[in-house]
Formats: C-alpha cells, structure tokens, sequence
C-alpha cells in the first residue's frame, strides 16, 4: 500500500495502491521531487487504488502545477470505475488525460 515511484526512459511513473488519501501525503511529494531532473511526462497508475478523497485530488494538481499545466503531460490510468467517477465528477477529465 502506498505510492510506488520510478522513472524509466523520461517518463515519472507513480503508482498509488489502497487509500489515495492524506495518509500517504509525505510519499506522493517524494515522488514529485522526481520531476526536478527536467522530466516532462507522468503517468499515474490506479489499479491499485480503490479509495480516494479530496487530499488525492490536490497532489493531482500541485503534479499538475509542477509540470506546467499541460493536461497531455500527465496521464492518469487503470482507475477502477468508483475513482473514476470521482475523477470526472472533480471535471479532471477536462484537466487530466483519463485513459
């Protein structure tokens, strides 16, 4: 359970497993700090995460923010259809690459 995050050929890969929440806060920035070696694509995994609140829906920003706003730059993939929902109902889809 957790944030699990790596890079592998220019692309910061982070994959959240159990409760997105503010539980895991200090690792989500952990990964972002990843991003300091000029990387320009994130791709977020939610297989694994079958819980998110709104704390989730604010490090998805600051990602966003760190990377300039570009909604191409970060894919957000595999959420299970209750995050998902949430996702949308957040507008995120308009934010974010939902695949």
């Amino acid at each position: 359970m957790g944030i699990d995050a790596r890079v592998d050929s220019g692309l910061l890969q982070i994959k959240v497993s159990g409760k997105f929440d503010f539980g895991v806060h200090n690792e989500f920035r952990e990964a972002v700090k990843l991003l300091e070696g000029g990387l320009k694509q994130i791709e977020v995994d939610l297989a694994g995460t079958d819980y998110m609140d709104s704390s989730a829906l604010g490090m998805l920003l600051v990602l966003r923010d760190k990377i300039g706003g570009d909604k191409s730059a970060i894919r957000i993939k595999n959420a299970r259809a209750e995050v998902k929902k949430i996702l949308e109902i957040a507008n995120f889809d308009k934010l974010f690459s939902l695949v």
